[in-house]
C-alpha cells in the first residue's frame, strides 16, 4: 500500500518573494500596505494574515479593485526560483510506497493564487480567500478567509476527503498566521517546516530551511518523511541539472542573561 501524504503550503513569501498586497498596491497606486497592516496589527482588530481581505473590504483605497486587478496582480507576484519544477518533483517522489497530494492555503486572495500559480498547481489544489463580487465586479463579502484557525479548517478537511492519516501531514510556512496551523499538525504528529526566521513560528516549527529555492524546501520531506540522504538528494537535483552549492545545518539557542534583580 502507499504512504498517502497531505503537503500544504502557504503562499506569500514562502513560495513567492513579496506579499500580494504589496504587489496590489504597487498595480493600482494605492498607499503603502505595510502602513495598514500595521494599523490593523495594532488594533488587534483583524487576524493576522487577514489583513488584505479586510482592506479590500473595507479601505476606500481598494475599493476600486476588481476580480481582473487580482489575476493581474497574480500573474506580477514573483515567485521562487525553480517554482515550476514542483509538478516534476510530485511526480518523481509518488512511487509504489509513497504518494504526495500537494495543496496551497492560503489567506490572499484565491484569484491572485491560482493565477500566480497557473500551469504549476492545479486550481482545484489553491484554496484562498474567496469573495462574492457584485455585478459591478466590487467585492461585495467575503466567503471564506483562509487565515489562522481557517486553514486549521482546511487542512481537517483535506484528512478527511482524502483519507490522509495523522502523521502524514506537512505544513510549510512562513510567518505568524502560520502558528495555528502548525501546532494542529505538530498535535497529530505531521511535519511542520518554517522557510523564515520568524521568531515565533521558527519555535513552533519542528525543521527550519532558509532557501529561495522552492525544491529546496522539501529537503526535510526528503530526508524526515523519505529517510533520504545527501547523496540521494543531490543525485536528484542532479537529474534536472541543479547542484547544492551551500547546504549548512545548524541548531542554535538564543539567550539574554542579565543580573538578577
Amino acid at each position: 500500500m502507499q504512504n498517502h501524504h497531505l503537503v500544504a503550503s502557504d503562499f506569500d513569501q514562502t513560495l513567492s518573494f513579496n506579499d500580494s498586497g504589496h504587489v496590489l498596491c504597487e498595480l493600482l497606486g494605492i498607499g503603502s500596505f505595510e502602513d495598514k497592516v500595521r494599523g490593523l496589527a495594532r488594533q488587534n482588530f483583524v487576524q493576522q494574515g487577514a489583513e488584505l481581505s479586510y482592506l479590500l473590504r473595507h479601505d476606500p483605497e481598494f475599493r476600486r479593485v476588481r476580480r481582473e486587478h487580482l489575476v493581474e496582480a497574480g500573474k506580477q507576484v514573483r515567485l521562487k526560483h525553480d517554482a515550476e519544477l514542483l509538478p516534476w518533483l510530485l511526480q518523481t517522489l509518488s512511487d509504489s510506497e509513497h504518494r504526495f497530494s500537494f495543496y496551497v492555503v492560503s489567506a490572499s486572495p484565491q484569484e491572485v493564487v491560482q493565477s500566480a500559480l497557473e500551469g504549476i498547481v492545479e486550481p482545484d489544489h489553491i484554496i484562498g480567500t474567496r469573495f462574492e463580487y457584485s455585478d459591478e465586479g466590487e467585492v461585495q463579502s467575503i466567503v471564506s478567509c483562509t487565515a489562522g484557525y481557517g486553514k486549521v479548517a482546511v487542512i481537517e478537511q483535506l484528512q478527511r476527503e482524502l483519507g490522509i492519516a495523522r502523521g502524514h501531514i506537512v505544513y510549510l510556512g512562513d510567518g505568524s498566521s502560520d502558528v495555528h496551523v502548525m501546532l494542529h499538525v505538530n498535535r497529530l504528529g505531521g511535519l511542520t517546516i518554517a522557510v523564515s526566521e520568524n521568531r515565533f513560528i521558527k519555535e513552533v516549527a519542528r525543521r527550519t530551511v532558509l532557501t529561495d529555492d522552492v525544491l529546496g524546501m522539501w529537503i526535510p520531506v526528503l530526508e524526515d518523511v523519505l529517510r533520504w540522504g545527501p547523496e540521494r538528494i543531490e543525485a536528484l537535483l542532479a537529474s534536472r541539472g541543479l547542484l547544492i552549492r551551500e547546504w549548512v545545518k545548524v541548531q542554535s539557542d538564543s539567550l539574554v542573561i542579565r543580573a538578577a534583580g
